[in-house]
């Protein structure tokens, strides 16, 4: 049995989390409450159902459309252990990790000391949309994000340089 995570939902085909065909695992919990969510049942850190991480790999692998798995929510660095794992097993099965999150890579990268769970699953994240949702720069014309603010981040060149490399193209 692997580690558990405290779900909102999971959605079994996605286009639209980010490139190709994804599976969404969207967990319970969220301290940043932004105006015009599309998702504030996922903002209480109680309630949602348990879904063990072996689980949703061994679903994941039986369905040979997936590019990859998408982590959503609520916010996924508040359950950031169990992400990071469930993320280094995409990765061993050839799946690509996007997180979404309301911090900032930049936030992120800082909070390393106080959360050295944050640079793990970070490490285990090819693609981070970071930033609040801002209802008042949302555009249904942007890729994979909700609002301007919002970037589409290459974490793994992110890392190597030590600051935010966006990457649109995905």
């Amino acid at each position: 049995m692997g580690k558990i995570l405290n779900l909102a939902g999971i959605i079994k085909e996605s286009i639209v989390d980010g490139p190709g065909i994804r599976m969404v695992v969207f967990v319970q919990g969220c301290p940043h409450h932004c105006k015009g969510c599309q998702n504030p049942q996922s903002w209480s850190f109680e309630g949602g159902e348990k879904g063990d991480i072996d689980i949703i790999i061994n679903a994941a692998k039986r369905n040979p459309l997936l590019q990859g798995l998408t982590f959503s929510g609520g916010e996924p660095f508040c359950q950031a252990d169990a992400l990071a794992d469930l993320g280094k097993m995409c990765h061993e099965n050839g799946l690509n990790v996007v997180t979404f999150t309301g911090y900032t890579f930049e936030q992120l990268t800082e909070g390393f000391d106080q959360h050295p769970q944050w640079k793990r699953l970070l490490e285990q994240t090819d693609f981070l949309i970071d930033g609040p949702f801002i209802l008042e720069q949302k555009s249904l014309m942007l890729h994979f994000r909700g609002s301007s603010n919002q970037r589409i981040i290459d974490v793994k060149k992110s890392l190597e340089a030590g600051k935010a490399v966006e990457n649109y193209d995905i």
